[in-house]
């Protein structure tokens, strides 16, 4: 698994440190991730469950947030695009990611 280098946690999640560990291994953990979109997409929100599978082993994706539950995930998404909007003017997810990511 490769992570954003500023991860978006949600305000549930206990022990980040110890669900990255379990992610990067494909050990069973049961949060939600947001992706980077491989497509046209913007983001992707993933049960931890369906990284598991072996395409994700050889195409990992860029995990840009971490909730406990599906509602968390959506408000982190809504947060990204908030903050998106508010710094570029438009809701290219995508690129604002990458060139935030690169400060």
């Amino acid at each position: 698994m490769k992570f954003y280098k500023h991860l978006y946690i949600g305000d549930n999640v206990t022990n980040p440190a110890k669900i990255k560990r379990k992610l990067k291994f494909h050990a069973g953990t049961m949060v939600y991730v947001i992706a980077i979109a491989k497509g046209d997409d913007q983001l992707e929100i993933y049960h931890s469950a369906y990284l598991k599978q072996k395409y994700f082993r050889y195409h990992p994706p860029v995990i840009v947030g971490i909730a406990s539950d599906y509602d968390e995930a959506v408000d982190i998404v809504v947060k990204i695009t908030q903050e998106c909007l508010d710094a570029t003017g438009d809701c290219r997810l995508k690129e604002y990611l990458k060139q935030r990511g690169k400060v």
